[in-house]
């Protein structure tokens, strides 16, 4: 008797909570879990994902087209990974798998790895000063290529290389474009490490093959890199791979030039980088080609042959969560897939999150600690501007100006921080006190002078600045509140002799520019930097010794309950910019409430007395990290229906353990002409808050027009 053909349970690239099942074809072998198969979907068909074989099954069956792998696409820990993801995120499995897998991937692409591209000058280029005389923008490309070194084809719209001047200068037989497969060669360093390196050191390769989590607390400028640098030497010693993940694309070129002169190569994965290419690099390190990843969140999702240490840099950072579909931490992602493949994962910053920190305080993460800078460099001194009654110039007091004019008599540079981007968040009428408001969104408009424009920060939508009042046809009009381009305005009148560099999402579009700026700088000379939070994170300015925060007070007043956390994290972080090289550095913030908890507990004890007075508060209002929080967001083009959504859904989570907030408009209750509400899911043991969730899942209460998204651990109530 002919045995019955196997069924295949496959996932499909649709927003469907649950699979679908198909029939093999006659005389098909069984595919494994993590293959792609072409499946008739519909009137039409896609790539879906196998995830199991059953015996039977209850519905009419559909015949699978194609089975596109001979080999599993995704290894089996990565299928369990995304299992664990739909699970704990409460989230598709079809649109999971969608996010794990590269675009190419999803389109059925050949899993076929090809050689790397890699520029680089040649041998002879005795004659380039001549040949590029009249090319000013070769010219540009050769120097950087020069600096560079070989450099991967990859990387080329990272770092801002023209590809019509590489054209060109291969013609002209002075860049060379050849074929390389990765060769990773660890080379010592000549670094003495301290005895805190040391140590923490020892205890990360001590836990090689093992589970664990190492939370690595070292204050900025204490040498955390060289740590995970020769915590990788140790992993790739043992033949094995390593992943460190890093928050911005920005860091990523300066972050892969540090580990390939370590270990002659590196490879990168990022949002900047083609889809072939991102495909190309994932398929590498499946294959075991690739033995260092360096990639920012989606990073976390690439399978290897053989990982042997995750580091998550920057653990603190906002940049790891992701906002919209999948919405999962790749820092907690991180530490799953650890314990998963009992692996060590290393998760280092100067301020650590509140939730990381809990975690080490109950036993579950091991605290190592980098107390000190490298160089025995003193860490900067702190001043505190009480700002109340005062005329400030461009947002910045009479003191402070004063300060800011002594360090750049000095020789040295200042940085103004300052995380608003624009000239002023506020346009409003002298006469009448009507406001600028995006018509869209329910924010205020914020003014820019370069280009003169009134832009939402939310939708982007740009408008011109009305030449009278709408309301009552006054021309006065009021900017109120200071951005980055009006604190530039007034530094540059201050200091005309002295070069300005203002870094922000405005200005600093391309890795070339944000390089260029940060290669002047580099220079040494007099400076003033004016910029927002890209100024805070991991840029070494040892000729920086000021550091002036402009404006403390909007996070610590802020109602959402994460702000004061992300303040403080931001403030110290650009803090650590000052006084890295031989001289000293100072940190001015100014403040109109100096009496602030919160902000006299950071000054006057450093990020751990901030955390023990944060902690304090947060326990007692039973928020994370004591309570298990979860957001249902429901979002339409009508008010109602949204709210009438939640509604029912709060009706179905109703439980034991279970505190719900709302159903109310979220802060920002309209953006993109789109009404946003959400439900609060508060719970103090995290399987009350799951049994409810999975529930609502298998409720399903969809209505017309609306979408809803299940947010675990969200990063903010905004």
């Amino acid at each position: 008797m002919p045995s019955q053909p196997a069924v295949i349970e496959v996932a499909v690239p649709r927003p469907l909570r649950r699979t679908f099942d198909y029939m093999l074809p006659e005389g098909e072998r069984v595919p494994a879990p993590g293959t792609r198969v072409q499946v008739p979907l519909g009137r039409g068909g896609v790539v879906g994902m196998v995830l199991g074989v059953r015996d039977s099954s209850p519905h009419p069956l559909k015949t699978i087209d194609h089975i596109i792998d001979d080999e599993p696409l995704l290894p089996g820990d990565l299928v369990e990974l995304a299992l664990w993801l739909a699970d704990y995120y409460h989230h598709p499995i079809g649109d999971v798998l969608n996010t794990v897998m590269p675009v190419k991937a999803r389109r059925g692409a050949k899993a076929e790895p090809v050689d790397e591209v890699v520029w680089r000058l040649a041998a002879d280029t005795s004659d380039a000063d001549t040949a590029l005389a009249r090319a000013p923008s070769q010219r540009s490309t050769f120097d950087r290529l020069r600096r560079l070194g070989p450099t991967a084809d990859a990387e080329l719209a990272t770092l801002g290389i023209n590809r019509q001047s590489l054209a060109a200068l291969v013609a002209k037989e002075l860049v060379e474009r050849t074929t390389v497969a990765p060769r990773y060669d660890a080379r010592a360093s000549h670094l003495e490490p301290t005895r805190e390196q040391v140590a923490a050191i020892a205890a990360i390769v001590g836990s090689l093959g093992s589970a664990a989590t190492h939370v690595l607390e070292g204050v900025t400028g204490s040498g955390k890199t060289e740590v995970y640098l020769r915590v990788i030497a140790e992993v790739l010693r043992l033949g094995r791979q390593a992943l460190v993940l890093v928050p911005e694309i920005a860091l990523t070129p300066q972050t892969t030039a540090r580990f390939a002169e370590r270990f002659g190569a590196t490879a990168t994965l990022h949002s900047g980088m083609t889809d072939p290419q991102r495909f190309d690099t994932w398929l590498k390190c499946r294959n075991g080609s690739h033995k260092v990843l360096i990639g920012t969140r989606s990073a976390v999702l690439a399978p290897f042959a053989d990982l042997g240490v995750i580091v998550v840099d920057e653990e603190h950072d906002g940049s790891f969560k992701q906002q919209e579909g999948l919405r999962y931490s790749a820092r907690d992602v991180a530490v799953k897939r650890g314990h998963m493949l009992s692996i060590p994962v290393v998760l280092g910053s100067a301020t650590p999150s509140m939730e990381t920190l809990e975690n080490a305080r109950r036993g579950r993460y091991r605290r190592l600690r980098l107390s000190r800078r490298v160089a025995g460099r003193a860490m900067p001194g702190f001043h505190v501007a009480d700002i109340r009654g005062e005329r400030l110039d461009g947002g910045i007091g009479a003191d402070l100006l004063r300060a800011i004019g002594a360090h750049l008599d000095a020789g040295n540079q200042v940085l103004a921080f300052i995380n608003r981007r624009g000239y002023a968040p506020v346009l409003l009428c002298a006469d009448c006190g009507w406001q600028a408001e995006c018509a869209h969104c329910d924010v205020k408009l914020t003014y820019h002078r370069q280009p003169r424009q009134l832009r939402c920060h939310h939708c982007d939508r740009r408008r011109p600045v009305p030449r009278e009042c709408p309301s009552c046809g006054a021309h006065d009009f009021v900017l109120v509140g200071t951005g980055t381009q009006r604190t530039e305005e007034t530094l540059r009148t201050r200091h005309p002799g002295v070069p300005l560099y203002r870094i922000d999402r405005d200005t600093t579009r391309s890795a070339r520019r944000l390089e260029a700026d940060l290669a002047a700088i580099a220079e040494g000379k007099p400076a003033i930097l004016v910029g927002t939070q890209m100024l805070a994170k991991g840029h070494h300015l040892p000729n920086v010794t000021l550091v002036a925060v402009l404006d403390a007070d909007g996070g610590f007043l802020s109602p959402d309950f994460r702000a004061p956390e992300r303040t403080a994290q931001l403030i110290v972080q650009v803090a650590g910019r000052a006084g890295r090289g031989e001289r000293p550095g100072e940190v001015w913030i100014q403040t109109f409430d100096p009496d602030n908890a919160n902000l006299r507990a950071l000054i006057e004890a450093g990020y751990p007395g901030f955390v023990g007075s944060e902690r304090q508060r947060r326990e007692s209002a039973l928020m994370p990290p004591f309570v298990s929080l979860a957001i249902v967001r429901a979002e339409s083009s009508s008010e109602a229906a949204a709210l009438e959504l939640l509604g029912r859904a709060a009706e179905t989570l109703t439980g034991q353990g279970l505190e719900l907030l709302g159903p109310a408009p979220a802060p920002i209750a309209r953006r993109a002409d789109r009404y946003r509400s959400q439900l609060l899911l508060l719970a103090r043991r995290r399987r009350d808050l799951h049994v409810a969730l999975d529930r609502l899942e298998r409720a399903d209460p969809r209505a017309r027009g609306v979408r809803w998204s299940i947010d675990i651990d969200p990063l903010d109530t905004a």
